[in-house]
């Protein structure tokens, strides 16, 4: 859904020490960078494909409990680029110098390559990844999530139903899709959104569907999560996050919600003033 992405206005930070140097392999066993400076490594590779890398930027003065956020971009599984997260990558860096931030791309998907469990696997990857350079990157093995569209519907997913390990302390949802079973989405007259949903397959069965949505695989020990939602948003129906906000509820998963009821797939003024600052709060008291 990157033709409809959001924006995000705030002060930048340009103040940064930048890594040209190869990162580590698995068994380089490499003494740990130096944590006294900050650090920036681009396209750093997780896999054979050329979609399969992530930016990493560590904080300066960094310990073993510094916690990651990793940012999930949108694009309805089929586009978009770690690239349209920048600004809100900026914004956590400027205002959250004190953690981590990874900004992953992933494998896209098309007629032959079906996002699930494509995409999935690959945010796996990247959390192996992370989890056996911990060392040397001097970062604690805690993580938080931002997605937004199609990114926060994979955000959603892997920390209700794929961490494993339990090491996702927040998710935060942009305008991400929650429910495929919805009425709203089986039912809808929308060309561009049913094409977009044709990449979770046409015709798929019911089981299929709620494997894929996070509204189905949300339990009472999944993570605290916040939700931005927009009420005219015309490829994310108002139930998608109404359905998640009243399931995190019944589970008694610490939650936050927010409906802009004028606005659409995404906003910008003060609108975005208010979903910087419940972010930066949730991610500072759960994170």
């Amino acid at each position: 859904m990157n033709h409809l992405k959001l924006v995000f206005i705030f002060l930048l930070s340009f103040s940064i020490v930048t890594s040209c140097s190869s990162e580590p392999s698995d068994d380089d066993g490499l003494a740990p960078l130096n944590t006294t400076e900050s650090y920036e490594a681009l396209n750093i590779s997780y896999g054979n494909d050329d979609d399969q890398v992530f930016d990493l930027y560590l904080p300066a003065n960094r310990t073993t409990d510094t916690k990651t956020i990793v940012l999930v971009h949108g694009g309805g599984w089929t586009s978009g680029d770690k690239g349209d997260m920048n600004e809100i990558k900026s914004f956590i860096k400027d205002q959250m110098p004190n953690y981590a931030v990874i900004n992953i791309n992933y494998r896209l998907a098309d007629e032959n390559n079906p996002p699930y469990p494509m995409q999935i696997n690959d945010i796996t990857s990247v959390i192996n990844y992370l989890k056996t350079n911990q060392s040397y990157y001097t970062v604690s093995d805690n993580l938080g999530f931002v997605g937004a569209s199609a990114g926060a519907h994979l955000s959603l997913l892997w920390s209700y139903a794929f961490d494993t390990e339990n090491k996702v302390d927040m998710v935060a949802s942009i305008v991400g899709p929650t429910n495929f079973t919805d009425p709203a989405y089986l039912n809808n007259t929308n060309l561009e959104l049913q094409e977009i949903l044709d990449s979770y397959g046409i015709n798929a069965s019911t089981d299929f569907l709620e494997e894929v949505s996070p509204y189905h695989r949300a339990t009472s020990s999944s993570p605290p999560t916040i939700l931005f939602y927009g009420g005219e948003d015309p490829l994310i129906p108002t139930t998608q996050g109404t359905a998640m906000r009243d399931k995190l509820e019944e589970l008694n998963v610490t939650h936050q919600f927010t409906l802009y009821p004028n606005e659409g797939h995404g906003w910008i003024g003060l609108n975005l003033i208010d979903t910087t600052i419940k972010l930066k709060t949730f991610i500072e008291t759960h994170l």
